[in-house]
């Protein structure tokens, strides 16, 4: 029995490291994949997007593909949430950091502004349209939104907390936040709009004192 137990104490130390390596190397190669379906999905091939057209641009077999993602809509619902980080971790970091609720508008309205990069805006719109027709890609968009809204309610939260008996702050919310997506709407079809001066108009009158 003594034999066996040291027998398996020096081992273990060795099967480890290796069980760590194939882990991280699985960890890399499910990046990639999800990389590969941005990539075709930001492209101009949405329509004919498939496992085996990412496993391709990866350079991995189709097998490999399907190790990691069960089918297709597994992929593009990990593509959703992947790109959580680049649009709604910004905002939930403007609207929770520390001051006023003019502080935080402020931060807001600036970061709403800003010019969302051309890859984005495609792959944004490659997903509305994939969700149409896919309603597991259609309940993970629609919670990605939630997340996205729930911001706003946050920031006129803040709002109600600096004003007692001020208005519920979700209608404010979802006022504003409607007026984003129309906007980003507009800006898609290449309409001139000034964004900026709209918001900040939006927000002057949604954040004002009661009459």
């Amino acid at each position: 029995m003594a034999t066996r137990a040291t027998d398996l104490s020096t081992h273990a130390p060795e099967t480890r490291p290796a069980a760590r390596t194939r882990a991280a190397k699985g960890e890399q190669t499910r990046a990639r994949l999800i990389a590969a379906a941005r990539t075709l999905l930001a492209g101009d091939t949405a329509g004919r997007f498939t496992t085996r057209n990412v496993a391709a641009l990866c350079g991995v077999s189709h097998g490999m593909c399907h190790y990691h993602f069960q089918d297709r809509t597994d992929l593009i619902v990990a593509v959703i949430e992947d790109i959580r980080p680049e649009w709604i971790t910004p905002l939930e970091e403007a609207v929770d950091g520390p001051g006023t609720f003019a502080d935080r508008a402020e931060r807001v309205v600036g970061l709403l502004t800003r010019p969302e990069s051309p890859d984005l805006a495609h792959l944004h719109s490659a997903l509305h349209w994939l969700a149409l027709n896919d309603e597991r890609v259609r309940a993970g968009l629609e919670a990605e939104y939630g997340r996205w809204r729930s911001c706003f309610v946050r920031l006129f939260q803040v709002l109600a907390d600096e004003r007692p008996g001020a208005t519920d702050p979700r209608p404010l919310a979802e006022a504003f936040a409607a007026a984003v997506d129309g906007l980003a709407a507009i800006g898609s079809l290449g309409s001139a709009v000034d964004t900026e001066a709209v918001l900040r108009t939006l927000m002057a009158a949604l954040s004002a004192d009661p009459v």
